[in-house]
């Protein structure tokens, strides 16, 4: 019963003005071309429907943990955005080629701490890539094959993800020891942690990628970077 009346809440937090509801599922990614800022999501700003209960559920979300390697930021950072997104879909590959990189100097001058989660939505190929991601993380270059992975993602459509590709990325992204790399991607630890995560989400009643909470506020979709920006700027006011 917990998990409807948050995913209903979810649903109901965050709305874009002049657009669909924020919450639900994106467009199929067939049917727009996601290089192109204007299809990739309806450019929007966010309206938010205040819930005390809500607010403070969305900013106790964050783990903070210390040693994540999820994770980008100080970890007691006045800010923290969770960010739930799938290595195959195209608009995350967007917002994580052009919005991520305008985020970064909230991030390094510690007001902002970015917490990613899977949320496998496109089959094994999706599982397999979050799985070397966490094992690029194991020898700390999580991000750098993350930026890798969507660097290399096509400009519409699901892209085709083998395990040689995972390799390649591993390589770019500067992992130093690929032998052990590749033995990580059988790693059931892994794999369970990414179904976790994905689990999570899925309770939380979040259905399309990416999905975002930034402090105590919801937001879904590749968003323009100034939605992000405002968001960020009412949270550090707070």
């Amino acid at each position: 019963m917990a998990s409807v009346v948050i995913a209903f809440l979810l649903g109901m937090q965050v709305r874009p003005l002049g657009g669909p509801d924020a919450a639900s599922p994106a467009p199929a990614p067939t049917q727009a071309n996601p290089a192109d800022p204007a299809q990739a999501e309806p450019a929007a700003s966010a309206e938010v429907q205040p819930d005390p209960g809500l607010e403070q559920f969305l900013l106790d979300l964050p783990r903070r943990e210390a040693a994540d390697p999820l994770a980008l930021g100080e970890v007691d950072a006045k800010v923290v955005m969770t960010n739930w997104s799938d290595y195959r879909c195209p608009f995350c590959a967007v917002w994580h080629q052009r919005t991520l990189p305008e985020l970064q100097k909230y991030v390094d001058d510690g007001r902002l701490r970015i917490e990613f989660r899977d949320l496998s939505m496109f089959g094994e190929q999706s599982d397999q890539t979050a799985v070397a991601a966490r094992a690029a993380g194991q020898q700390g270059k999580f991000w750098e094959f993350q930026e890798a992975v969507f660097a290399a993602a096509p400009p519409s459509g699901h892209p085709d993800i083998q395990r040689d590709d995972l390799l390649a990325f591993a390589q770019t992204a500067g992992v130093a020891d690929l032998a052990a790399f590749e033995a990580a991607l059988g790693d059931e630890a892994l794999s369970a942690a990414v179904a976790a995560d994905s689990n999570e989400a899925r309770q939380l009643g979040i259905s399309g990628t990416p999905f975002f909470v930034v402090g105590g506020q919801a937001v879904s979709g590749a968003q323009p970077t100034e939605v992000f920006e405002s968001l960020i700027a009412q949270e550090l006011a707070r």
